[in-house]
């Protein structure tokens, strides 16, 4: 194994008995969400992940190793001591790990470390994409680019509805990245159960999932597979209440010069207060809701590898 990877007792059992794993991202923690329910929300997505049959493998970079498991009072740390913690992409690596920082993993950071970890399926809420105005910022996040190269499969409730979803599917498509609706053909929009784009396949079930998995390894065919899950309707928030309010958040974002790592916690941040706190809940039931569902993938996936 890598020597700037770190296992945790729990993940390293799981590696040494071939059990299903399902990696999570420590952005959400530190960066996605205020305290307490950042930490709330990691406790609870890890033990769904238990309570279906997988082991969660939450990585971060801790003291400049990559770990991949975190204790307690790691997770407490990443949610207490924000300004402590680097939001880290694929790019900040080198730096975060050569310089014994702290970092929380983004999209692209961890599918890279879980790919490290021999770990292939992933839940997150949104990933990262084609942000608003692109043409002309050229603001478009590495996750797209982390997607067509590594072999991880993404479980999400689509891209952020922060995001330009068009352009984000139409980079999708010449990155040769595989889009597949859980159970819908319509791409969910994070908050908001579907939109009006599509994605390229509609798949029912975790086995099918799983099949496409190795089937899409096994032709060498490399990089991932994005899974997108739909929010559960009791928690979908109204489409047009939310284009609204995310107009208005982008609006102030552009007014205040706010741009780079800094827009996607400024826009969350922002959208929460204009919706008086529903964005939060509906950005954690949609956790939930993947971790429910990458951990079935996962254990379809682990379960036999002729599926």
């Amino acid at each position: 194994m890598n020597k700037y990877l770190k296992f945790s007792k729990e993940v390293t059992e799981a590696l040494k008995n071939n059990l299903p794993l399902v990696a999570l991202e420590s952005t959400i923690i530190s960066h996605g969400m205020p305290y307490p329910e950042n930490l709330n929300t990691a406790l609870m997505c890890e033990e769904i992940i238990r309570k279906n049959g997988a082991v969660p493998a939450t990585i971060a970079i801790i003291d400049g190793m990559m770990c991949v498991g975190l204790e307690k009072d790691e997770l407490i740390y990443l949610a207490k001591e924000k300004d402590q913690v680097i939001k880290t992409s694929r790019r900040d690596i080198p730096y975060i790990v050569a310089a014994k920082l702290n970092g929380a993993t983004t999209v692209s950071a961890t599918m890279y470390i879980a790919s490290l970890a021999k770990i292939k399926v992933f839940a997150t809420g949104g990933i990262g994409g084609v942000h608003m105005g692109a043409s002309e910022t050229f603001d478009i996040s590495c996750d797209l680019e982390e997607l067509s190269k590594t072999n991880v499969a993404v479980v999400c409730a689509g891209a952020k509805a922060i995001l330009d979803l068009p352009k984000t599917l139409e980079y999708l498509e010449t990155k040769g990245v595989l889009v597949l609706g859980y159970k819908t053909k319509k791409l969910p929009a994070f908050y908001t159960k579907s939109s009006s784009l599509e994605v390229d396949y509609q798949v029912d079930s975790p086995k099918d999932i799983a099949n496409i998995m190795h089937t899409k390894w096994d032709l060498g065919l490399e990089g991932g597979i994005l899974i997108t899950n739909p929010i559960p309707d009791e928690y979908s928030l109204d489409e047009k209440k939310m284009k609204k309010i995310i107009d208005n958040a982008i609006t102030k974002a552009k007014e205040n010069n706010i741009k780079g790592k800094e827009i996607t916690p400024f826009l969350l941040s922002e959208i929460k207060d204009l919706t008086k706190g529903e964005s939060l809940k509906a950005n954690i039931e949609l956790v939930y809701n993947n971790c429910k569902l990458a951990t079935l993938v996962a254990k379809a996936y682990y379960s036999n590898d002729e599926i």
